[in-house]
């Protein structure tokens, strides 16, 4: 969930059942009988030919899209329209309300993004604004573009590693991320590794490391929620790339 005052201090799916077919006995013909039918080679190579055609079937019923939630729709219109993968805001979404849109937190994170109300401050928008589902989700797009400016992750780092830190900011908020990315720079580790600075973010619970000058945000506890959230974010964003598109 977006904490709110780090966001403008630091400006951040049946099985089927399967029935079995009645046995059926067929009577074999008497020895020296021949059968009223026989087989012929064509017949022999239309059956021969029966599984594979019934496995390409199914292959190409597999490769069709699946639908990831009832707002695919307005995902794909609002990620095209800025510039961030609707299936990767679909992961938010799940993540932040299992898609539930009138849901609102004890904190007052509300929608299907849980964007907080100083959210809708911070871009000039009416706080009750946030409560429609559509500027919910572009809210939430406009703030993970401003994450991305703040962050400047090189365009070399792996995409994993540059979604988590993203997903992690909007979690947690972009001050602490920063300070974790300040705290690894210093210590002559890489501030663009998803590793290192989740591990600098568990690291600003401890005095020793939350009391350095890097640090611009004060402690961080959230760590253990922070981490949980990008895992889940990332595992759902995988998923949902395989099965839509």
């Amino acid at each position: 969930m977006i904490l709110s005052l780090v966001v403008l201090v630091g400006l951040e799916s049946s099985l089927g059942s399967i029935v079995a077919a009645p046995a059926q006995f067929v009577e074999e013909p008497l020895a020296g009988v021949e059968s009223d039918q026989e087989m012929t080679t064509e017949d022999a190579d239309t059956l021969a030919l029966q599984p594979s055609l019934e496995s390409e079937q199914i292959a190409e019923t597999v490769k069709l899209p699946q639908q990831i939630s009832k707002f695919d729709t307005l995902m794909k219109r609002i990620g095209e329209e800025s510039g961030h993968d609707w299936r990767f805001m679909s992961a938010i979404a799940y993540c932040e309300s299992r898609f539930k849109e009138g849901l609102v937190s004890k904190r007052g994170a509300a929608g299907l993004m849980q964007v907080m109300p100083v959210v809708a401050r911070h871009f000039k928008v009416p706080v009750s604004h946030i409560y429609n589902t559509e500027t919910n989700v572009r809210l939430a797009c406009r703030l993970l573009t401003e994450f991305e400016n703040m962050l400047r992750i090189p365009e070399t780092t792996p995409e994993y590693d540059r979604l988590s830190i993203i997903l992690a900011s909007y979690n947690a908020g972009v001050g602490h991320v920063q300070d974790a990315r300040r705290l690894a720079k210093a210590d002559g580790a890489n501030p663009n590794s998803w590793a290192v600075v989740s591990n600098y973010l568990r690291l600003k619970s401890d005095p020793q490391y939350y009391t350095r000058r890097e640090v611009k945000a004060g402690r961080f506890s959230g760590s253990r929620e922070t981490l949980g959230f990008v895992e889940l974010a990332m595992s759902k964003y995988k998923h949902y790339c395989e099965i839509a598109w």
